[in-house]
């Protein structure tokens, strides 16, 4: 009696040519299940690369010109008409190669493509990102250090009882000192608002790059939108003043009545405070120049849209934009360090309140504050694109653009 199991074809084994078949496997001349039956003659060798049965016929070999891929190798044991084990083919898993007409990859960019991307931005375009930004930053520094020289005279005197109780022999000429030092504090605004205006200029050229277009200095001049870069600075820094003017007014009146305690403490706490919170409302605010100079609509629409595009990003942002800083603040005071030096040896004024000393400070100010506004305008406006082409695709739009400038 039979079973099932004993009716089912059981799988033939394959043996060393020559050897004996085993029990129900076909025999020459014979069917499945029948008696074994010996061969006549000689055992006949199986010609080279021959499939012995239940196997494969052997992957076919990749394309000529492609990478040759886990195809026989040494160390694996060669048998006739096969090749060792091998992975996917590398040529049919290369990914498709990134678009990039201009100075970054069509692509949310990394840390080294956002610096190296400020490199290649000023390359692009040295008329604008060079140019421009030299006579900007020319002319306020020369009308900083004209008000810097003059109004540090008029303060001088107002200083000079503070001065001697400070510095009673005048040795350090904390005098002269003092007096420059308020007069560069209140001339920084000059500075500040040229250097926004650029930034906003600068950022123009830098999105033009990315699709490998250049813009001209004229178009650049002609951008009215840069007048809503100015408004937002200047907005934010009334804001700044009025959290400052609040902290401070909570100072004087317990110092005035004699709780330093509660003073000193009110000056940490809120110091801290106020540190921490402009930082975050830097870093929040961070790509609005750029959303005011590349986006349509109204001033404060492009604001919330700034506003929204840095939400989630806030770490990686903050990260990136203190790190070029401080790598610009380097930069700017390998510059200013040394013309001090050599303006207090040329002129004799340690202190730096004469006019020559003054203007030979000024020089190094324009180098260094040319470098460094322009980089920095430059990394600000990729990391509005990366942000965009992250959350948006943005890559894609950018790549119509270039196709359609290219045709």
């Amino acid at each position: 009696m039979t079973t099932p199991h004993d009716d089912a074809p059981r799988p033939p084994t394959w043996a060393a040519p020559g050897a004996p078949p085993t029990e129900g496997t076909p025999s020459a001349g014979g069917p499945a299940g029948a008696p074994p039956v010996a061969p006549s003659g000689p055992p006949v060798a199986p010609p080279v690369g021959a499939v012995p049965p239940g196997w494969s016929q052997p992957p076919a070999a990749p394309p000529v010109g492609y990478p040759q891929q886990g195809y026989p190798q040494a160390g694996y044991p060669q048998v006739p008409g096969y090749g060792p084990p091998r992975s996917y083919p590398a040529w049919a898993a290369a990914p498709p190669p990134v678009l990039q007409p201009g100075i970054v990859p069509l692509r949310p960019l990394g840390l080294g493509e956002i610096l190296d991307g400020g490199f290649r931005a000023i390359r692009a375009n040295p008329r604008v990102m060079f140019g421009l930004a030299a006579l900007v930053v020319t002319a306020a520094v020369a009308v900083q250090a004209v008000l810097t020289w003059y109004v540090g005279g008029l303060i001088a005197p107002q200083v000079a009882d503070l001065a001697g109780s400070l510095d009673p022999s005048g040795l350090y000429d904390v005098e002269g000192t003092l007096g420059t030092s308020l007069a560069d504090i209140l001339t920084l605004p000059v500075v500040s608002v040229a250097t926004t205006v650029l930034s906003g200029l600068v950022i123009l050229s830098v999105s033009r790059s990315v699709i490998g277009r250049t813009i001209g200095l004229k178009e650049v001049l002609r951008s009215w939108r840069v007048w809503y870069v100015l408004g937002f600075t200047v907005l934010s820094g009334l804001a700044q003043l009025v959290v400052l003017a609040v902290w401070i007014g909570a100072i004087v009146p317990l110092a005035v009545n004699d709780s330093a305690g509660a003073a000193v403490a009110v000056a940490l706490i809120g110091g801290l405070a106020v540190a921490v919170a402009a930082v975050w409302y830097s870093v929040r605010t961070l790509l609005a120049p750029a959303a005011l100079m590349l986006e349509g609509g109204g001033f404060w629409a492009a604001v919330a849209r700034a506003w929204r595009l840095t939400r989630g990003s806030f770490w990686r942002l903050l990260g990136i934009y203190l790190l070029v800083s401080i790598l610009v603040s380097i930069v700017v005071s390998i510059i200013s360090a040394p013309a001090t030096v050599i303006a207090g040896l040329a002129t004799g004024d340690a202190s730096g309140t004469s006019f020559a000393s003054i203007a030979i400070v000024s020089v190094a100010d324009v180098i260094g504050l040319t470098l460094s506004t322009t980089y920095l305008s430059a990394v600000v406006g990729l990391l509005y694109i990366d942000v965009r082409m992250r959350r948006e695709g943005l890559d894609i739009a950018l790549a119509r653009a270039a196709g359609e400038s290219a045709a």
